[in-house]
């Protein structure tokens, strides 16, 4: 199993992130959104993080503009790959229908991934084709930094794929981690007390946000948790809560906090609106 061309779909935080540790692996990426602003702003974005590399002597001028060069805007009907990873909006059946109208473009040889944080990977797969080159590959935001990736494989992927997806990671140099398809799999169903928890802190008044976060780090994180959201989007944050809650048959510890949803009605989703539990210089 040769991969050699990637397709990504999304170029939000993530899709950038994917589509740039690729194109520096030496991938070329066709790199697809909906919108062409969001394509643009992108590359702008992805741009900035390989300057930023190269002057802190990461990787060569050389090889940003190798990576750069690798990396293709594409139409949709061009998305036509050895993988394509998905890095859209958490709703099934989005999801679902973009695969879907990937197989009618692709080869039964294509593996398609997700990058879900929290959807079951049997169940995006449900109506495809070829369920069994359908697989979940989860990275962390951002992704051109965080290391680790959970690879997950659905009831119908065929177990002989996941070691070429370990590979693939590892050829990213990332760590990758063998998952089942379980409610936010590994990660996520740890973190989403990290988060549910502090915002039951600030609930209740026990501490404020700065103290909260500030404390977190002093423990390890790099991150405090209002910073981690503010990070990831608090839509995003909101949304995979949901869809956490319910996964979980509504038991009450995973159950969204109103100070999420307050946020979300608010439009104060985190440093990509300028304001979030702080406040940030607008992009």
């Amino acid at each position: 199993m040769q991969i050699k061309k990637i397709g990504v779909i999304g170029a939000g935080s993530m899709g950038q992130g994917i589509a740039q540790v690729c194109a520096v692996a030496g991938y070329e990426v066709l790199f697809y959104d909906v919108d062409q602003k969001i394509i643009e702003r992108g590359i702008q974005s992805i741009t900035k993080n390989l300057d930023q590399a190269v002057a802190k002597g990461k990787i060569s001028e050389e090889k940003k503009k190798d990576a750069l060069h690798k990396l293709n805007p594409v139409s949709f009907e061009s998305l036509k790959a050895d993988l394509i990873i998905e890095a859209v909006v958490e709703k099934l059946e989005v999801k679902q229908k973009i695969f879907s109208d990937l197989e009618k473009i692709n080869s039964e040889d294509t593996i398609f991934a997700s990058n879900t944080s929290s959807l079951s990977i049997t169940k995006i797969a449900l109506g495809l084709k070829y369920p069994n080159r359908f697989v979940g590959l989860h990275f962390f935001n951002p992704a051109h930094l965080m290391k680790l990736v959970e690879v997950i494989a659905g009831d119908q992927t065929d177990k002989n794929l996941i070691a070429p997806m370990i590979a693939f990671v590892q050829s990213l140099e990332k760590i990758p981690v063998s998952v089942k398809d379980s409610p936010g799999f590994i990660v996520n169903r740890v973190a989403r007390h990290y988060y549910l928890e502090s915002l039951k802190l600030l609930e209740t008044r026990s501490a404020d946000i700065g103290t909260i976060d500030a404390l977190t780090r002093s423990a390890g994180f790099k991150l405090g948790p209002f910073e981690l959201m503010d990070l990831i989007g608090n839509d995003i944050n909101l949304e995979v809560s949901r869809l956490m809650y319910e996964a979980f048959d509504r038991v009450p510890r995973f159950k969204p906090n109103s100070i999420q949803e307050e946020q979300v009605r608010a439009g104060n989703l985190g440093k990509k609106t300028g304001k979030g539990y702080y406040e940030y210089e607008k992009k």
